[in-house]
C-alpha cells in the first residue's frame, strides 16, 4: 500500500435514523427486524436523552455492552453551533444511529438538524421504517390524509391557544386540511377543553391516545358530539390532536 493510501480519509459511514418504541411495549411487537437488527451493531449513537436511548438498547440486547456504547446528545438545548461536530464519527468511518425518545427521528424533533447537517457533508442518510405518532393518529383517524399540516405545541396560554384553535378551525372549514397539533400530557384535558369551547360543532376532532400500547384509543367524532358524551381519560397520556371535516 502506498503512502498516498494509508493517508486517505476513511469513506463516511451512514446515518441511520432508528425509530423508538411511543411507549413501553416489547420492541419485537412494533419495531421491523431490520431496525432492531441495525441498532444492535451499532456503536455510536446521537440521542435526545441517554438514559432513555439506553433503556430502548437494552430492550433490545445489542451485540456490545452498552457501557462501551458511545453517546452524543441532540436536544433543544444543542448549539446550532454543535450540530456539525455531532457527525464526527460518520465522517471517521463509523455508522452513526440517531435516536429520539419516542417514534421517528426527525419528526416533531432536532434531528431534522443532523440529518440535514449529514446532507451537507456527503454522509448517507438511510431513515428505517418505525411507529410514527402523527402518521399512525392520521391513519386511524378518518380525516383527510391527501393534505395536512402539523403544529406542534400550541400555545398554553389562555388566549393565545383560542387564538390558535380559531385559525386551526377556520383553515379545516375553508381548505379540508387536516390540522395535527399535540400536548404536554399533563395538560391534555386543558387542551380538549379549549377545543370544544372554541371550535364548530360540526368540525371533526379526533384524539388518538397511547398508539401502538395495549390502552391505545382512537375516538373520532364531531365536536358537537364530544360535547354531549363522556370525553376518554387523557390525563398523563401521550395523545395527538386532529381538527378536520367529514
Amino acid at each position: 500500500m502506498s503512502a498516498d493510501q494509508r493517508a486517505a480519509p476513511a469513506r463516511p459511514g451512514r446515518l441511520y435514523l432508528i425509530p423508538s418504541l411511543l411507549g413501553a411495549s416489547a420492541p419485537q411487537a412494533v419495531l421491523p427486524q431490520q431496525g432492531i437488527d441495525v441498532a444492535r451493531r451499532l456503536t455510536h449513537f446521537v440521542v435526545e436523552t441517554p438514559k432513555l436511548a439506553r433503556q430502548f438498547l437494552k430492550a433490545l440486547a445489542p451485540e456490545r455492552p452498552l457501557q462501551s456504547l458511545l453517546f452524543s446528545e441532540l436536544n433543544e438545548h444543542t448549539p446550532a453551533e454543535r450540530i456539525e461536530a455531532l457527525l464526527a464519527p460518520a465522517l471517521q468511518g463509523h455508522d452513526l444511529g440517531l435516536l429520539t425518545d419516542a417514534g421517528c427521528p426527525g419528526v416533531a424533533d432536532p434531528g431534522a438538524e443532523l440529518v440535514a447537517a449529514a446532507h451537507r457533508a456527503g454522509v448517507r442518510v438511510v431513515p428505517l421504517v418505525g411507529p410514527s405518532a402523527l402518521l399512525l393518529a392520521l391513519m386511524g383517524s378518518g380525516l383527510n390524509g391527501q393534505a395536512f399540516a402539523f403544529h406542534g405545541y400550541l400555545p398554553a396560554k389562555t388566549g393565545l391557544r383560542e387564538r390558535a384553535l380559531r385559525a386551526l378551525d377556520d383553515a379545516v372549514a375553508r381548505s379540508g386540511v387536516t390540522q395535527l397539533f399535540i400536548e404536554t400530557p399533563y395538560r391534555n384535558e386543558a387542551l380538549l377543553a379549549a377545543v370544544l369551547s372554541t371550535c364548530r360543532p360540526a368540525t371533526r376532532l379526533c384524539v388518538a391516545i397511547d398508539l401502538s400500547l395495549p390502552s391505545e384509543e382512537i375516538v373520532s367524532r364531531r365536536v358537537g358530539s364530544w360535547r354531549e358524551l363522556p370525553p376518554p381519560v387523557l390525563l398523563r397520556r401521550p395523545a395527538i390532536f386532529l381538527l378536520g371535516r367529514d
